[in-house]
């Protein structure tokens, strides 16, 4: 066949329901004003609730007070806390002066948390006060110290260790909670006066202003901060919410982190953009905390990265929980395990639930399967391109596109790629191409219907021999294999083939021991030998990001150093 004249790896995502042209204050107003009384966040932990009307008065006192203590539209506010209430206040109240969002990862230790700080320029900081990891606040007022002018606000509204009573001392110019009703004293005694002024930044405002900042992992060098704005996030999370079917009737457990777009995008802006309800069932993830929430609320949907929900299947109690109220949910950050998924929709009742994919730089879906997809297309496929954005599948050396059935480099086009990433415009330059398009450094293939199968990461990419392995493939064959759980493929230096293979594995519940042996008597005739591990490693559990991604890249450090030592 003539490549030219096969179809080619491209999609774009048709629509009869337009992009908002909203900000994300435009939309909290429009949510309280349909569904004032409507219930819109709930902390199981502290048992706080927020109607809409609630939600949008305190965000309305926040941003008031943060405007009386200086900050400008424009200006960055950093948050450095994990998923409690007061990261949708901060969200909201700063998107509705005009300021940037600053989102900073709960693991980032000193030096990170001010290389944040410094390259984005952030004045002040919203942080949680400790946890059993971590002295957050201390390690803030140490980085504004050697920064210097950059204002600390503590979380001390928390009830609990991570607030308020590790906190009681925390002094009245640095409490939250103070910050919070000086700005409600405001609104009472000069209410016309700040309402205004309020209502001045807020019209300053556009859908196009950033509003957001995240910062990449950093696995390989600084994190980039990309830039997002109200557009950007706002409409994906719109976008998510209804092919997700989400209406004021659905109540969503949010178990997945707020600093991440998984939390704040596919989670916050999707629910409050529906007026449905958002559950925050602990601070970090707890798979017990989560059911419980799940049962107790009634919940409708629920979100995890898979290895959440294999913990949650192996809680030994699983059985005692009423899971019956679910219908829904997402799965991202990596692609689902088949038994895995046929678990979550046969014994968690989530016959809807939908995989997403993206990354960070496009806001973060460009993909995603829908309500009727089968089991099938939801292990093996990342879906079919959202509403109004362009995929596309490239050979990764000369860009061409590709015809579709052929492996290349995803790339994505839209009203969601990223402004770019944080004053470093050659690095945006090296991820956007001339087009706009966004390279995202996946490896995947596009089928006659659209969907796509990601099947590695171009840098995870292994080459034994002048053989191009991509790992996710043996990763899904060997999750079969009884006593796998869990299952990792990274590539270790080799002197005769360059790279060899090694698997990572968490056993299942009765196993003791895998080896090589066990896992090429088991793939017998069924997978290329050059595909079968030569190494083997088991462990109780992978080394994770706080958004739930395993990182390879330590696997393969200590793979590269287990085989140098043997």
């Amino acid at each position: 066949m003539n490549p030219r004249s096969a179809t080619p790896s491209y999609s774009s995502g048709t629509s009869d329901v337009p992009l908002l042209g909203l900000t994300l204050g435009d939309d909290l107003l429009a949510a309280a004003a349909a569904r004032p009384d409507g219930e819109a966040l709930v902390d199981v932990p502290s048992g706080r609730r927020w109607t809409y009307a609630q939600l949008e008065e305190d965000t309305r006192a926040l941003a008031v007070a943060l405007l009386d203590r200086g900050v400008q539209p424009g200006d960055r506010v950093a948050i450095w806390a994990q998923n409690v209430p007061e990261w949708t206040l901060v969200l909201y109240a700063v998107a509705r002066l005009g300021g940037v969002v600053v989102n900073v990862n709960p693991a980032y230790r000193a030096h990170e948390l001010e290389y944040v700080l410094r390259q984005s320029g952030t004045r002040t900081v919203v942080a949680q006060i400790a946890d059993a990891r971590s002295d957050y606040l201390a390690i803030a007022h140490e980085a504004a110290e050697t920064l210097g002018g950059v204002d600390v606000l503590a979380l001390d509204t928390v009830p609990g260790p991570l607030g308020a009573e590790a906190g009681a001392n925390v002094p009245a110019q640095q409490s939250f909670a103070g910050l919070l009703e000086r700005g409600r004293a405001l609104l009472e005694d000069a209410g016309a006066r700040w309402s205004t002024r309020l209502e001045q930044a807020e019209a300053e405002v556009t859908a196009d202003d950033p509003v957001n900042l995240q910062y990449t992992s950093g696995t390989t060098g600084f994190p980039k901060g990309v830039t997002l704005s109200h557009h950007n996030i706002l409409n994906n999370g719109f976008s998510i919410g209804e092919l997700l079917g989400y209406t004021e009737a659905d109540r969503v457990v949010l178990p997945v982190p707020f600093f991440h777009c998984f939390g704040m995008v596919i989670g916050t802006l999707a629910i409050v953009s529906h007026r449905s309800t958002a559950v925050i069932p602990a601070a970090a993830f707890d798979p017990a905390a989560t059911l419980q929430a799940v049962q107790d609320e009634r919940a409708t949907s629920l979100y995890g990265v898979p290895t959440m929900f294999i913990a949650e299947l192996a809680l030994p109690d699983f059985d005692s929980y009423d899971l019956s109220t679910l219908r829904t949910g997402v799965m991202a950050g990596s692609t689902c395990p088949v038994e895995v998924m046929r678990q979550v929709i046969d014994r968690m009742h989530m016959d809807e639930v939908a995989i997403c994919y993206g990354m960070t730089e496009t806001s973060p879906v460009s993909t995603m399967t829908r309500a009727d997809d089968s089991l099938a297309r939801r292990t093996e496929t990342v879906g079919r391109v959202m509403p109004h954005v362009e995929v596309k599948i490239v050979d990764p050396v000369d860009g061409r596109t590709v015809p579709r059935g052929i492996t290349g480099e995803v790339c994505t086009r839209g009203y969601s790629v990223m402004l770019g990433y944080w004053e470093e415009p050659d690095k945006t330059a090296e991820a956007i191409d001339a087009a706009r398009w966004m390279h995202t450094g996946d490896i995947g293939v596009m089928d006659e219907d659209g969907y796509i199968e990601i099947t590695g990461r171009i840098k995870d990419m292994v080459i034994r021999g002048g053989e191009n392995v991509y790992p996710r493939e043996i990763e899904e064959f060997f999750y079969r294999h009884p006593a796998v759980r869990d299952i990792q493929v990274v590539g270790v230096p080799d002197s005769k083939y360059g790279e060899e293979l090694m698997a990572w594995v968490v056993l299942a519940d009765g196993h003791d021991t895998l080896t090589a042996d066990d896992l090429r008597a088991f793939a017998q005739g069924e997978l290329a030998y050059y595909k079968v591990p030569r190494y083997v490693e088991t462990r109780a559990e992978f080394p994770m990001t706080v958004s739930g991604k395993v990182r390879k890249v330590e696997l393969r450090e200590e793979g590269a150093r287990l085989v140098a030592g043997a």
